[in-house]
């Protein structure tokens, strides 16, 4: 089951390539990072994106769908002034 739902989350990650996220991780110790950026590329165990440069630290991240599919990342699509939150929900 959980492999169908990695498989899932990547298929509709695969759609959204170019469109800008708004990237939620955490970050350890009841620390979140919140950033926003572009979904660069997919790959069979996790995705790269590449960040807005308000200070330049870091110009890429990846993830995996585990991580997606745990709730460590949340990923929301910004698209029309609305936030589009991707998650997986069994059927």
């Amino acid at each position: 089951m959980a492999r169908n739902a990695l498989h899932d989350i990547k298929k509709s990650l695969d759609e959204l390539i170019g469109e800008k996220v708004l990237l939620r991780a955490n970050g350890g110790r009841r620390k979140t990072i919140e950033r926003t950026g572009v979904l660069e590329r997919t790959y069979p165990s996790v995705f790269v994106v590449m960040l807005d440069p308000p200070d330049g630290s870091f110009k890429r991240v990846s993830y995996s769908y585990a991580d997606v599919l745990t709730e460590t990342v949340e990923l929301m699509v910004c698209k029309d002034g609305d936030n589009i939150r991707i998650t997986y929900t069994e059927a």
